[in-house]
């Protein structure tokens, strides 16, 4: 059979399988034996656990665990809640600022704890009924955070950047450092379009629905937050400064975190301690395994001869490498709408990144561009993850408000990507400053 179109059939047959409501990791495995075992034969089944246990066998995949254990043990307190509060006490007075408040309160949050569904519970916990009782619309409060909520994917530390590098073979530590800028290029843009809309709407219950900070007020929440700020720092200064390994930086944080739980929010309850490694196990072992089936999914396209044919009818296009990647990223924004990143950067990168490097383009760059994509997919449906856990936060709001809401931040990403296209170097240049040119 023609690989291009076994290729078709197995798309429809891989989309037809994660449909049917079955995991992820299950789907995959499911899809690889049983093309494997029509095309062949039983004997290549023998190889399966290899694979599958050949592909966790990284010592960077520790570092997943240790992130995550660092996230649930700051949403585990009310570190979110005080992030928020510290912000809206020092922007009170600026037009939107309770809605600035909000996303900067998200990206710092992202930042401790990589977690876009995390960070949409933690700030929205506290942001949406204060951005309610002081008259901003439904819309404006659910939207600002479902989309905020989205950049605990992009800036570092990143799970799926950690992926992203293992499933590529690509540098974590530049990933990350690539991740900066455009990270907070979204902070900034989130920023701007809240400081116009407000100062568009002049909505006057919003005016009179400002709250009043004295100094000491404003300086006095400052040490609950600045030890989480201390931990974000000392992580990127021993990633980047050569002292430890994204593995080993990553133990140390999670376990500078549990101690700031504990000690400061006084999370010392057995109880509460075993719900944080409970929680984090769970998603641990979800990630490890879709990683573990991508594998196996992988080497059942290589073997038969997927990946090679689409790679070579790809080049055999006529086409400029602007639109080649204007295809890239329609299939990754369609891809973000059903499919969550993790699956979406395990299945595709490895196909797309040769391609990709091949048309000339940087592959940390590539790295950015596709995570900007899955930030679309997170708040925008059918899957839409941030949607439906700000749904869970503020049920009588609904779906339909905060998809409306959601999508001028949608907007904002997508000139991100333009920006991103027009100027590469706001990717590239910080990994090359501080690590010098990718080899």
């Amino acid at each position: 059979m023609d690989p291009l179109l076994l290729s078709l059939i197995i798309a429809v047959c891989t989309i037809l399988v994660l449909f049917s409501g079955v995991s992820v990791a299950m789907g995959l495995l499911i899809v690889s034996m049983g093309f494997l075992l029509v095309f062949d034969g039983v004997r290549s089944l023998e190889l399966i656990p290899e694979i599958l246990f050949g592909k966790l066998d990284n010592f960077a995949l520790l570092s997943i665990p240790m992130f995550i254990i660092m996230g649930a043990a700051i949403a585990s307190t009310r570190a979110g809640s005080d992030l928020y509060e510290a912000l809206d006490r020092w922007l009170t007075r600026v037009p939107g600022g309770l809605v600035i408040s909000n996303l900067g309160a998200c990206a710092l949050f992202a930042a401790m704890s990589g977690s876009s569904p995390a960070t949409c519970a933690a700030i929205g916990k506290m942001g949406i009924p204060e951005m309610r009782r002081r008259g901003y619309p439904d819309g404006v409060a659910a939207g600002s955070i479902a989309a905020g909520g989205t950049l605990g994917i992009l800036i570092p530390p990143s799970v799926t950047m950690i992926v992203y590098g293992i499933a590529t073979e690509t540098s974590i530590g530049r990933l990350f450092l690539a991740g900066v800028i455009p990270g907070f290029l979204l902070v900034f843009l989130f920023m701007l379009w809240s400081l116009y809309s407000t100062w568009r709407s002049d909505d006057a219950n919003v005016a009179l629905g400002r709250v009043s900070y004295t100094w000491s007020e404003r300086f006095e929440i400052l040490p609950r937050v600045l030890p989480f700020l201390a931990i974000i720092a000392g992580v990127l200064y021993a990633l980047y400064g050569g002292v430890a390994t994204p593995s080993e930086t990553a133990a140390v944080g999670a376990l500078l975190c549990v101690f700031v739980a504990v000690i400061i929010y006084r999370l010392w309850a057995p109880d509460a301690l075993w719900v944080v490694l409970r929680d984090s196990t769970r998603e641990s072992v979800m990630i490890l395994f879709i990683i573990a089936a991508a594998g196996v999914f992988s080497y059942m396209l290589s073997s038969l001869f997927i990946t090679q044919s689409i790679a070579q009818w790809i080049g055999t296009l006529e086409v400029s490498r602007w639109v080649l990647m204007l295809w890239i990223n329609l299939f990754l924004l369609v891809a973000g709408f059903f499919l969550p990143p993790v699956a979406v950067i395990l299945m595709a990168a490895p196909i797309l990144l040769p391609i990709v490097t091949q048309a000339g383009f940087d592959p940390y760059w590539f790295a950015v561009v596709l995570t900007i994509n899955m930030e679309i997919g997170l708040i925008t449906p059918p899957v839409g993850l941030n949607l439906y856990v700000i749904n869970g936060i503020a049920p009588d709001i609904k779906l339909k408000t905060i998809l409306l809401g959601s999508l001028p931040y949608v907007a904002c990403m997508v000139l991100a990507i333009v920006l991103l296209c027009l100027m590469p170097q706001l990717a590239t240049w910080l990994p090359t400053m501080l690590m010098g040119p990718a080899i």
